[in-house]
């Protein structure tokens, strides 16, 4: 099932993710039939933890 964030407050410009079996995947709300992205749910848990940190510009 594809979710959008919470704090998007109800805009189409926002991504919506979905969790798989072994992949979680992101698409742009607004072109739902379009192509998504996949990641690692490792890879995922990761970035959006840089994301929450603010650490998206770490190299280290």
């Amino acid at each position: 099932m594809w979710r959008k964030p919470s704090r998007s407050g109800g805009e189409g410009n926002c991504v919506e993710v979905a969790a798989f079996v072994d992949v979680v995947g992101a698409r742009d709300s607004k072109d739902r039939q379009g192509s998504a992205l996949s990641f690692d749910p490792a890879a995922w848990t990761r970035f959006v933890g840089a994301v929450r940190t603010d650490r998206l510009g770490d190299q280290g």
